[in-house]
């Protein structure tokens, strides 16, 4: 079952039919159980269609707060240590790697937030910008797992890599969160040889790719959902971004009018281009 925000509401695909569910985003992230509430829902409302318009779709989020997860994959670790290695921050990465408590940190709040086949930006007072794939966990506000969906954790190499203390400046402004296009809604936790891929096009030159499979993802995702609903609640949910495991060259940073693809087996595709400075 797949879950979809729209113009029109709601939005339930199930077994190639689209239904209009009687119940809000947000109330989803409250439910006890969203997959019950979603079918409960959807029978009420008994407006089955075909398919739907994809320029109806809003970005997946309501009240839900996004954070984020880093240094969860072993190849951003050493991406991490080197670009802050002049800074001295270099062990920091390693030692939270292998550290019992992970990394996190906030991302984005929903006006923040672009979906997909909108514009995420990059900013204006830095000059080494990356695309960061990353699988995406909806949580309910009881700390469930129950969706999945697409992220791109769009970062600031050299704001971060100039002080980790840097890391809110280089992480958190205006467009650099994309998420969707919907929620994969299953209480099964993902096979670990789920794909993630990224594709990054320029003037219909392919400039970046990469790909990785959740087996790289050192710690498992309920383990973080764990720390992050420790000593903090979720009233309307949360996204927990997991991490990423594709790191772009050094001499790669993102320009205004890229396109990037981002996609995750069974979950979907992420699609968005960079925005003009």
């Amino acid at each position: 079952m797949k879950l979809f925000r729209t113009r029109s509401g709601v939005l339930v695909e199930d077994a190639g039919r689209f239904d209009l569910a009687a119940l809000s985003w947000d109330d989803v992230f409250r439910a006890d159980d969203p997959r019950v509430a979603i079918e409960a829902a959807r029978t009420a409302a008994g407006q089955g269609r075909a398919a739907f318009d994809e320029s109806e779709l809003l970005p997946p989020i309501g009240r839900q707060e996004v954070w984020a997860a880093g240094v969860t994959y072993y190849r951003s670790r050493d991406a991490r240590m080197e670009e802050s290695r002049a800074a001295g921050g270099g062990d920091f990465y390693a030692l939270v790697y292998e550290a019992q408590r992970p990394e996190l940190f906030f991302k984005a709040s929903a006006h923040r937030v672009v979906g997909s086949g909108q514009a995420v930006r990059i900013r204006r007072d830095a000059h080494w910008n990356v695309p960061e794939a990353e699988l995406v966990l909806a949580v309910n506000s009881a700390g469930r797992i129950f969706g999945y969906t697409v992220g791109n954790d769009v970062s600031s190499r050299d704001i971060e890599g100039e002080n980790p203390l840097y890391l809110p400046q280089a992480k958190i402004y205006d467009g650099s969160c994309a998420l969707g296009p919907g929620l994969l809604v299953s209480s099964e936790p993902l096979d670990k040889d789920t794909a993630i891929s990224i594709r990054v096009g320029r003037r219909e030159q392919e400039v970046f790719k990469g790909d990785t499979t959740l087996a790289q993802l050192r710690r498992t995702p309920a383990s973080l959902v764990d720390y992050l609903y420790r000593e903090a609640s979720f009233p309307d949910g949360a996204f927990l971004m997991t991490g990423t495991g594709i790191i772009p060259p050094a001499e790669f940073t993102l320009h205004a009018g890229d396109e990037i693809r981002i996609d995750i087996a069974g979950v979907g595709r992420l699609m968005n281009t960079v925005a003009e400075r």
